[in-house]
């Protein structure tokens, strides 16, 4: 039926009958002139209702069995409900039952179109609408082929009526295979049928749903079945639910009898100049085939050398990760790889523990691997190993030496001393671990490193978790497939096959550079491949990093007994007062665990830590630069800013106590006019202004001019003067720091904003 004849018969011009339709999506295009019969029906009705508008619907072509059939429908539906207010009703309608058994907490955003039964409408009102439908008006000749398209269109729509057939779509044969959730466009494009159809049937069954909203696959079901369409619910395979969820355990698990023993997958971590790399370099000297391959020629990422302890004559592989810092080595953390199983810690003889080196620490233990330290630097004048086992001690790490559990070794890299006996160390460890793993089976493997090559497209270098990868193996990795084309190690030798534990970079990626921490897995065709890759795409959501709701939700339903923290303060004071505090807001059911604590700004490292441990960031009165946000929104990660104990407390307890809604809470705290601009660069700029009211800090911003909101930005500091300050009071003049894309002028307004947690009402 064409939209101009909806038009007149409500008594309408075209363009608000459009108007009215932007109200409610019933799956058009903004183009469409014409719509099915059973919409254009509903539609009438719904607006009808809406204005109190009194329709002929037998005029349109629509015939008084339906009427009759709708209005009893209708009737029964009123009736229903009458009976559920009185209790006495046993079962709902099986439609609308499923509906709300399985979509619960979204019945409330739902809309229920109900029939509309037009037999109150008096003969007077039918007849006057009669007579303006048939105008006595001389119709041009473009009117009377449109009257006879319509006339045409009305014989077939009472042709469809009077056989009781549906319209006629084009649906698909066999069984269509439909995932647990679904959009109603999806379902539209994979069974076939018109997305009005679909939404039109919806309505009949009392969801009022749009394009792009989601149902469950027992409403798609009711709805396939009545289009005529099968379905069935498509099982994600194991396989792709433990690479989904980043669980290389579950991948690599094999039978006993199959597995043999691996060399050791090893990560150096420390503070930037207590001689990490120079520690590396002195382990690649003791490699015994180095001098045969003329060293190392390629960066690769990692590297393997053999070593062969006193005592014996068999050499041994230890791998190593040569990752700038823990960085890496959190971010495949942050992805579910856990790829290593020793972690070096060095440490100078001169300087100590250092912030840098704690946080390596921290991110050991949450790794939960074996930790040996590398006190470096002991030929130097002011070394002094004594006075760093103290600290390694103050920092749970209580040497063996004296009757703790972690190996301390001490070395210099420079006159190679305690060098040997670190990568004995390293094997003793990875003995006591019995690593091993299948060498004959497909290889899956772990991205350490990847990047974009002129040349050669995608490159990766890969540690391998188990089986052995071989030249031209076809692979899944992330959500893209390809073909091994070329393999080479760090010392730029080319390749046939990588057996458990090596490192390699490859090359046959199909245009997409992995990410760091993605599984790659060999799979036997290029079709399981593409299958297994649709079906990871298709719900790539499970896979993805827990959101804050889903955290706040664990906890309130007790699937969290710790709620990990990476506490950021100003100074060390504060520090240690919160520390204090958070150990005293454990509950019966939750307990607070700071696993990483500092003074200092919030850093990638820290939003990194608190997305390997499923944790969230705290930050009491400091700052928080914009990469490190994006980071956070990357990861998932919830990084709270607080300049009040009193409310970061209140807030970390609701969430222990289960209190805490998923969503958060907008407050303005003040507004600053801009006077000034000094300086304008790329992605920042330095702006001088006063308070118009409120109280202005480091924290997001939106920019308002001429009373319209032009776009949003972070405040990175603030100066009175030539004094840093943490805030800026009504009256009171300051420059200031921005981070934003767009351009400040003068006479512009910033919005200064907090989101705070929202607790239960």
């Amino acid at each position: 039926m064409r939209l101009v004849q909806v038009a007149k018969a409500l008594g309408m011009t075209g363009q608000q009958l459009r108007k009215e339709l932007t109200e409610v999506d019933f799956g058009m295009k903004p183009t469409d002139r014409e719509v099915p019969d059973s919409l254009a029906q509903g539609i009438v009705r719904f607006v009808a209702r809406k204005h109190g508008i009194e329709v002929d619907m037998e005029a349109l072509g629509f015939s008084a069995e339906e009427e009759k059939e709708d209005a009893s429908d209708s009737a029964e539906e009123e009736s229903a409900a009458e009976d559920a207010e009185d209790a006495s009703i046993e079962e709902k309608p099986a439609v609308e039952g499923v509906a709300r058994k399985n979509e619960p907490k979204k019945q409330e955003s739902l809309n229920v179109l109900r029939k509309l039964s037009l037999d109150d409408v008096s003969k007077e009102a039918i007849a006057k609408q009669t007579a303006e439908l048939q105008h006595d008006k001389k119709p041009t000749k473009e009117e009377r082929e449109e009257i006879e398209r319509e006339e045409k269109l009305m014989a077939q729509t009472k042709k469809r009526a009077s056989e009781g057939v549906q319209e006629q779509i084009k649906k698909k044969d066999g069984v269509v295979l439909l995932p647990g959730d679904v959009t109603v466009k999806e379902f539209a494009e994979k069974t076939g049928v018109q997305v009005p159809a679909v939404i039109q049937t919806l309505m009949k069954n009392g969801v009022m749903a749009t394009v792009n909203q989601t149902i469950d696959f027992d409403t798609a079901a009711l709805v396939a079945d009545e289009l005529g369409v099968k379905v069935q619910k498509q099982e994600v395979s194991a396989n792709v639910e433990t690479l989904l969820a980043g669980n290389l355990e579950d991948l690599i698990r094999d039978e006993p009898e199959h597995l043999l023993s691996r060399p050791p997958v090893v990560v150096v971590m420390g503070h930037v100049d207590h001689g990490k790399t120079a520690i590396l370099d002195a382990i690649r000297e003791t490699d015994v085939v180095s001098g045969e391959a003329g060293g190392i020629t390629q960066h690769i990422g990692a590297y393997q050398v053999d070593f062969v302890p006193s005592g014996s004559s068999e050499k041994q592989s230890i791998t190593f990760l040569d990752t700038p810092g823990h960085e890496a080595f959190t971010a495949m953390r942050a992805r579910g790889a856990h790829v290593t199983d020793i972690a070096i810690i060095v440490v100078s003889a001169e300087e100590g523990v250092k912030p840098t080196t704690v946080e390596a620490i921290h991110h050991a233990k949450e790794a939960e691997v074996p930790i040996l330290v590398a006190i470096n630097k002991i030929d130097k004048e002011n070394a002094n190993p004594e006075k760093v086992m103290g600290e390694l001690a103050a920092n749970d790490l209580q040497p063996e030496e004296w009757g703790g559990k972690t190996p301390v070794v001490l070395c210099s890299a420079v006159t190679k001393q305690g060098i040997p006996e670190l990568l004995e160390h390293v094997l003793l460890l990875a003995e006591l671990a019995e690593l091993k793993a299948n060498p004959n089976r497909r290889a899956i493997a772990t991205v350490i490193e990847s990047h974009l090559d002129s040349s050669h497209g995608p490159l990766a270098t890969v540690i391998v978790n188990t089986g052995t990868l071989v030249m031209g193996d076809i692979f899944i990795c992330g959500t893209t497939t390809g073909r091994i084309r070329a393999m080479m190690d760090a010392h730029g030798k080319r390749l046939q096959s990588v057996p458990p534990s090596g490192p390699v970079r490859i090359s046959g990626f199909s245009g997409v550079v992995p990410n760091v921490g993605d599984i790659l897995q060999v799979v036997s065709s290029e079709k399981q491949a593409r299958d297994m890759v649709d079906q990871m795409k298709e719900h790539h959501h499970r896979g993805q990093k827990r959101s804050f709701a889903d955290l706040v939700s664990r906890l309130s339903e007790g699937k969290l007994t710790q709620l990990k923290v990476i506490l950021k303060a100003d100074t060390q004071g504060s520090l240690e007062a919160i520390r204090s505090a958070l150990s005293k807001l454990a509950t019966e059911e939750v307990a607070v665990k700071v696993i990483h604590s500092g003074v200092g700004d919030v850093t990638e490292s820290d939003v990194m830590m608190a997305a390997a441990s499923e944790g969230m960031v705290v930050a009491f009165q400091t700052g928080v630069d914009s990469d490190v946000v994006r980071t956070a929104d990357r990861e998932g990660v919830q990084v709270r800013e607080y300049d009040v104990v009193y409310t970061l407390l209140d807030e970390l307890e609701g969430l222990t106590k289960g209190l805490i809604e998923p969503d958060e809470e907008e407050k303005i705290l003040g507004h600053l006019e801009v006077k000034q601009v000094f300086l304008t660069k790329k992605s920042e700029q330095i702006v001088g202004g006063k308070v118009t009211d409120g109280v202005i800090k480091r924290l997001p911003f939106r920019l308002f001019r001429d009373e319209q909101e032009v776009g949003t930005g972070r405040i990175t500091s603030l100066k009175h003067v030539e004094r840093d300050i943490k805030e800026a009071k009504e009256g009171t003049e300051c420059g200031m720091r921005v981070e934003t894309s767009l351009l400040i002028q003068e006479g512009d307004t910033l919005e200064v904003f907090l989101k705070e947690l929202k607790k239960k009402r």
